[in-house]
């Protein structure tokens, strides 16, 4: 598996992940959409912190910056 993801990407992900917890935390969002948004911020921090997103991998896309090879 190759890395996909830039750090800035890791990181709005990750922020995404914390509002919407607290937003389910707190009965803003409840129901079936705080359940469908709470599944959606767990898949964004596993994402993060594995650095790969499979969404991105079949259009080719990537935010990970791009070391040059020496």
């Amino acid at each position: 598996m190759k890395k996909n993801m830039g750090s800035a990407d890791r990181i709005i992900r990750i922020i995404v992940a914390v509002i919407v917890g607290i937003l389910y935390y707190t009965g803003t969002v409840s129901g079936t959409l705080g359940i469908v948004l709470l599944v959606l911020a767990g898949v964004f921090v596993l994402t993060s912190f594995i650095s790969f997103c499979p969404l991105y991998a079949p259009f080719g896309l990537s935010t990970c910056s791009v070391k040059e090879k020496k």
